[in-house]
């Protein structure tokens, strides 16, 4: 998807991230757990530490959006990329989104679009307020579809 582009990394990889940027999960944990149907980065593997993938839950087979059962919560909480691009959240630096940005600025790049995205990242607290607010906590069967599109953005929803 995306050829020729590289970066530099100007940080030590999950480390000096922007103050108000405090994700719970890393890359690797949100694969593990099972996120995007499993068809996040399943082209572009060599770019990322391979041990990112030893536990990823991974969609091998051709459909757009992979299979919900590997989400943790089984079930879809995605759109499509292309309603992505067509609201222009897609960067051209980053084109799958806010999770390639988020592996990258893992990994130490730092960008001019780093605030665009920390402050995408910030706006999905409301899901986390809206999943307190009317779940018991530990109750993983209340409002599957709003906790997994947190762990999309790695919020830890499982232990809310």
């Amino acid at each position: 998807m995306q050829r020729g582009y590289s970066y530099e990394l100007h940080a030590p990889m999950g480390e000096d991230f922007d103050a108000e940027f405090k994700p719970q999960l890393s890359p690797k944990e949100m694969l593990a757990l099972g996120v995007f149907g499993g068809r996040y980065l399943t082209d572009c593997r060599a770019e990322y530490p391979a041990d990112w993938f030893a536990e990823a839950k991974l969609y091998e087979g051709d459909h757009a959006q992979g299979d919900a059962n590997l989400n943790f919560f089984a079930v879809q909480a995605s759109q499509p990329l292309s309603v992505w691009k067509a609201k222009g959240w897609i960067h051209p630096q980053d084109p799958r989104g806010w999770f390639q940005w988020y592996c990258r600025y893992f990994m130490g790049r730092r960008t001019d679009d780093d605030a665009r995205q920390i402050k995408r990242w910030k706006a999905m607290a409301r899901h986390v307020a809206q999943v307190k607010g009317n779940c018991t906590f530990g109750d993983l069967m209340c409002r599957r579809k709003q906790r997994q599109a947190l762990l999309h953005w790695a919020y830890d929803s499982i232990n809310m």
